[in-house]
């Protein structure tokens, strides 16, 4: 496509659809999940109520105690869908995602250590939980690094890094008492329960800043795949962009898990259905946000939905439904000779 200017741009038709139609399938969710709950509000009064058309009762329950969940769960999605693109394409394997290199474990480790040592606040535990990120994802790449950061060597250390985190994660759990315990394990279940607008603006604002800065390295990141000398000739600095890259990968992931938990497998899923979805190569950055996004609004609406009167925490159903699909990714791997 050409501008009037001379500009020229680029454009899949096929990606630019299912991005829309992802977009407005997370809209849909987030309708529904607002309108779900003890208090069912229908879909038109709830699109009414955010034009600011409700009533008063409607607005109270719709912006004031439904809305900030929603907006989390599609934040936390779209971080995460992000994130999960970002790290597999600089590993170059589908395996590559936060919640198998560590960094949702180390996040997890950073928040325990605020909640059993300290007692913190939940502002704390955010903190913590990004602290923790940084510096699980700074020994992975510190420990993977020879001459450079390549794929299956940043796998291999991610799993050992994910196992001490566990390790780390299982101590802390048995060292604190009963009360810290329990609310330890009710934060690393992954739960949208009791969001609001304290965790909406902080997330909100990060992903602000990141995603334009992932958007501009997105060329050199697709220059890397066609190899590292090539894409060197090409004038990319390919250390410098997967560096950048990464490291905003590992905030997008740590503030995730900051604000609604380690929510299992979506980084893992989203960018895999995305590419399934648009068949283009290419790390397929704004699909897999938006898929991120739709699943786990999906996710959530379907944990409280699905099963009755026992609603369940948003990562038990992503936890279920990310481990059946890893299961399948592995043996569609090994059937084709990649492990």
């Amino acid at each position: 496509m050409r501008t009037p200017g001379g500009l020229s741009l680029r454009l899949d038709v096929r990606a630019l659809l299912v991005v829309v139609l992802l977009l407005a399938a997370a809209l849909t969710a987030g309708v529904a999940l607002i309108g779900t709950g003890d208090a069912k509000i229908p879909a038109a009064d709830v699109i009414r109520t955010l034009t600011g058309h409700g009533s008063a009762y409607q607005d109270f329950i719709v912006n004031e105690l439904r809305l900030p969940r929603v907006l989390v769960g599609l934040l936390v999605g779209a971080s995460l869908g992000l994130g999960g693109a970002l790290f597999q394409t600089v590993s170059r394997n589908p395996l590559g995602s936060p919640d198998v290199l560590g960094l949702s474990q180390g996040s997890t480790a950073g928040a325990l250590v605020v909640i059993v040592l300290m007692s913190g606040s939940a502002v704390q535990v955010t903190v913590g939980a990004l602290v923790g990120g940084l510096v699980t994802g700074l020994a992975i790449h510190l420990l993977a690094w020879k001459q450079g950061v390549h794929g299956y060597r940043l796998v291999l250390v991610g799993i050992g890094v994910s196992a001490v985190a566990t390790a780390v994660n299982g101590y802390l759990l048995t060292k604190a008492d009963l009360v810290d315990a329990a609310r330890a394990v009710v934060w690393m279940t992954g739960s949208l329960d009791g969001r609001d607008w304290d965790q909406v603006w902080p997330l909100a604002g990060l992903c602000a800043v990141l995603v334009p800065l992932v958007s501009a390295g997105a060329r050199g990141l697709r220059m890397t795949e066609m190899g590292d000398d090539v894409a060197g000739a090409l004038g990319v600095r390919v250390q410098r962009v997967r560096l950048v890259l990464m490291v905003c990968a590992v905030l997008l992931t740590a503030a995730a898990t900051a604000a609604a938990g380690p929510v299992s497998f979506v980084a893992l899923t989203a960018p895999q259905l995305a590419r399934r979805l648009t068949r283009s190569p290419g790390p397929n950055l704004l699909p897999s946000l938006c898929m991120g996004a739709a699943l786990l609004v999906t996710a959530d609406w379907a944990a409280q939905r699905v099963f009755g009167a026992d609603q369940l925490p948003v990562g038990v159903v992503t936890g279920v439904l990310g481990g059946v699909y890893l299961l399948w990714l592995l043996v569609t791997e090994r059937r084709a000779g990649r492990i």
